[in-house]
């Protein structure tokens, strides 16, 4: 049976229409898909916005942009995201990829750890005047918060040895990682290790690399973004990023390309995305996902 997006006249038939009232309290959502379309006609690219963590939870909201992409187009990516797991990351990337001739990445703000990921894979990685990458630091969700594997194993092995120094402080320490329990300090600590592997599997997603150059890449990022990491909010611009052997550059803010994605990035931010976090968005020329916080 073909589906109901196959068959123009069905699905036409079943729209509802637009009332002026649902347009108006659509108007920003329709504005911002303008723009996209805009950008689109002007490049001649495909144009998706993402804006969350990145979870295994979220890899369909990606997909509902990316299922009936043009292959033989090239495909931009505006990303913002403050990381989350690497593994959903890479699964991104590679679909990603499967749906384009190109890729290139657009960084407007942040896209750490599991974002930066996602920015390994692509063929071009385009960066705004505060666009920013970061350490491949695996993220857990701890209630509303996302919390650095390697700040949680820093935590307890901090907590051990001050109730060893001091056994009368573990109610104390107890109180402040009562959200911590031992297997998630021991998924910490895998998720480090694993570290290496996702950088190697993320830059393997960019078809023009040869092992080769994997090679080099994968051992010029792992001390900067793996071993020597001092914290998550480590600040990798496009210069460091370029010299680190990634395919980035700054963007031209003075020309017409670099407005138009502004005007746009604008708008996502005055929708209260990012950085508070407020609401996660998938967004494309027909496809649009707000999704605010429970």
């Amino acid at each position: 049976m073909t589906d109901t997006w196959q068959r123009p006249q069905l699905a036409a038939s079943l729209k509802p229409s637009r009332s002026p009232l649902f347009v108006a309290q659509h108007s920003e959502r329709y504005a911002r898909q303008a723009l996209i379309g805009e950008y689109e006609d002007r490049y001649g690219v495909t144009l998706i916005v993402m804006i969350d963590a990145i979870f295994a939870a979220n890899v369909t909201y990606l997909e509902e942009l990316l299922f009936d992409a043009e292959v033989g187009r090239p495909l931009h990516l505006m990303i913002a995201s403050p990381g989350g797991d690497g593994e959903a990351a890479v699964r991104m990337v590679r679909s990603i990829r499967t749906r384009c001739s190109q890729l290139t990445v657009i960084v407007p703000d942040l896209a750490k750890s599991a974002a930066t990921l996602i920015c390994l894979g692509a063929d071009r990685i385009l960066m705004g005047p505060a666009g920013d990458l970061g350490p491949v630091d695996p993220q857990f969700q701890i209630r509303r918060s996302l919390v650095s594997a390697r700040e949680i194993v820093a935590a307890v092995a901090e907590a051990e040895a001050r109730i060893k120094a001091a056994p009368d402080t573990y109610p104390l320490f107890a109180a402040l990682l009562s959200d911590v329990n031992l297997l998630m300090v021991e998924q910490a600590r895998s998720a480090i290790q694993r570290s290496e592997g996702l950088v190697r599997e993320a830059l393997s997603c960019c078809t023009g690399r040869g092992e080769d150059l994997i090679d080099q890449l994968t051992a010029a990022l792992k001390r900067p973004l793996i071993d020597e990491v001092s914290t998550h909010n480590t600040v990798v611009p496009a210069d460091a990023a370029a010299k680190l052997g990634l395919p980035a550059e700054a963007a031209d803010v003075t020309g017409d390309q670099w407005h138009l994605l502004w005007s746009l990035w604008t708008r996502y931010f005055l929708l209260g995305c990012f950085p508070a976090g407020q609401n996660a968005v998938y967004e494309g020329r027909r496809v649009s996902h707000v999704e605010e916080p429970a």
